[in-house]
């Protein structure tokens, strides 16, 4: 039978039915095709996971583009300030928008007051309130910086009491989140702007760092930051020269080919250098200083003879003035010139670093230079490769020999697709299935739902609207020919009740002379025995035979008595 005759038949006993029928059976195909559509959704459908909560709409807006843009499925929730995202691509997701500083408004500020209300709110209440909207408000303006992507404010206010004898003072922390250049440099502003923003808080009161756990700026422990400029100065240095040498070497060896390591040794002391210098040979004639001094004097001693007389008060003789005589005169000139001479005071302050030692190590992959040198590739050529290199790095990185400074090339076989990474394990089976439980436990219900809907549902539906008409022609199509037996007694060929039985073993390839043996007859055919039995006896061997086609001629009976 082709296929034409079977749609045609199928055709007629469709238009068997009836109407009524048919538009039953049809609602139960079309309630059986949704049910089964609408459970396939459900399967397919991922489950999703909240990514953030509470968040503004201009951060929905930019988290929507940004997912878009990076092809990762979400959901907004009903309320405008949420998204979900598909289960196991949270953490994706939200490194990627750390990465463009989103969500960038996750504090809030005064309008916290909005959504308090005044009554039933107490004195702390109101407190907690105004310093959270006043670190909401200093993390969004600290964010307008160039090159903060987030930023996070902590301001402790001191608690007010009358019995407290020393008066406390407000601190804040501030954590930010940019690279490490903007956050040394935006270190001194943001400070002061947070010391001018709480009440009675000082800049020193102000303490700074950033998402790596750095402090970059502390007004209490300055050896501390001392310590965090001297290392972030070394980090600084050793990763310039780093990046110069990979820029000289990965042109004709590739970033894969190679890895380069600096040490760096910097002295960070403040020097202050003062020195005073005079030119002599540059003098001027300042002042000029002249003394004159002029001295005479003039002695005559009396010429008087020692006598007796001497000896006499006032009542001796006068003595002769023809005694001895001297006379002295001096002149004194003394002459004092000062000059000026030029002097100059240099005062040198050095706050900054000086570079005593660098030390540089390159691994070179041993399978890239063979490449290069070619075939064959002996170690002269190797080595020669290494020299040239050597000196590339050299110059790039501004080694000086003078200064005792280091660097070692060495060739080494890589690791293949693992260069000089750990290999990342997979997930286990029971991470996979932890992950998949939703999904796993939807299809388990979509089939279960599908197996009842089809089996206590659609089952019974047909086999009620095709029980009548239908079932007739179906068995008409299978039994093709077969005669209903007749049960009722008649004379004839085989005595009473040989009519039923010829009829009856008709529909079963069986003649009114053919003994049902026939049915168990052995591979070629032949019979060994041929007995008459009773017509019961007869029927149930034909039962025995073939139980479902005896099972469709009692149905097709039962089907015309009830059409009768």
């Amino acid at each position: 039978m082709n296929l034409l005759e079977q749609l045609t038949k199928v055709y007629k006993n469709l238009a068997s039915l009836g109407q009524a029928k048919l538009a039953m059976l049809a609602g139960a195909a079309v309630v059986s095709i949704g049910l089964v559509l609408a459970a396939g959704i459900m399967v397919n459908k991922p489950a999703y996971e909240t990514l953030y909560v509470g968040l503004e709409k201009t951060d929905v807006n930019q988290i929507s583009l940004a997912l878009a843009e990076a092809s990762i499925d979400f959901n907004t929730g009903t309320d405008g300030s949420s998204i979900d995202v598909p289960v196991g691509q949270t953490g994706k997701a939200r490194l990627y928008l750390a990465e463009r500083g989103l969500p960038s408004s996750a504090n809030s500020g005064y309008e916290l007051f909005d959504k308090v209300g005044s009554l039933g709110l107490t004195s702390f209440m109101q407190e907690v309130t105004r310093v959270r909207a006043l670190e909401g408000e200093i993390a969004r303006t600290i964010q307008q910086i160039s090159g903060i992507a987030a930023a996070r404010v902590h301001i402790v206010m001191p608690e007010r009491g009358n019995f407290r004898k020393a008066e406390q003072v407000p601190t804040a922390s501030v954590m930010i989140r940019a690279s490490a250049q903007a956050g040394r440099e935006s270190a001194a502003a943001i400070r002061h702007l947070v010391a001018a923003s709480v009440p009675g808080l000082e800049v020193d009161g102000v303490t700074i760092l950033d998402s790596a756990g750095q402090l970059l700026a502390s007004g209490d422990d300055a050896e501390n930051g001392a310590i965090n400029r001297s290392l972030t100065a070394v980090q600084t240095v050793q990763s310039e020269v780093e990046r110069n040498i990979e820029k000289a070497l990965a042109p004709f060896l590739g970033m894969e080919n190679f890895r380069a390591s600096v040490t760096a040794a910097l002295n960070m002391d403040t020097q202050q250098i003062q020195e005073t210098v005079y030119d002599p040979e540059s003098r001027v004639e300042r002042s000029v200083r002249v003394t004159r001094e002029s001295q005479k004097s003039q002695q005559q001693a009396d010429n008087k003879a020692a006598t007796v007389e001497q000896n006499i008060p006032q009542g001796g003789p006068e003595g002769q003035a023809n005694g001895p005589q001297s006379s002295d005169e001096a002149d004194k000139k003394e002459e004092q010139t000062n000059y000026e001479i030029n002097s100059k005071t240099v005062a040198t302050m050095r706050n900054s670093y000086t570079v005593e030692k660098l030390s540089v190590a390159v691994v070179v992959n041993r399978a890239r230079l063979a490449a290069m040198v070619g075939e064959p590739a002996d170690q002269a050529k190797v080595d020669a490769y290494v020299a040239e290199m050597q000196k590339i790095v050299s110059s790039a990185a501004g080694l000086n020999v003078e200064r005792g400074d280091v660097i070692t090339i060495t060739a080494m076989e890589f690791l293949d697709h693992q260069l000089l990474d750990e290999a990342v394990a997979g997930p286990g089976v029971m991470e996979v299935l932890t992950r998949n439980l939703g999904g796993i436990i939807n299809a388990l219900a979509f089939l279960g739902v599908a197996f009842v809907v089809v089996w206590f549902g659609l089952r019974p539906a047909v086999r009620s609207v095709t029980g009548g008409g239908a079932s007739a022609n179906a068995l008409d199509s299978d039994m093709g020919g077969l005669e209903l037996p007749d049960f009722s007694p008649a004379a004839g060929v085989g005595g009473p009740g040989a009519t039923l039985m010829d009829g009856f073993g008709a529909d079963f390839g069986f003649d009114s002379t053919d003994d049902l043996l026939n049915a168990g007859d052995d591979g070629d055919g032949a019979f060994n025995r041929r007995v008459k039995e009773g017509p019961e006896r007869r029927l149930s061997r034909m039962v025995e035979i073939s139980e479902e086609r005896a099972a469709k001629i009692l149905r097709k009976w039962s089907a015309e008595k009830e059409a009768a």
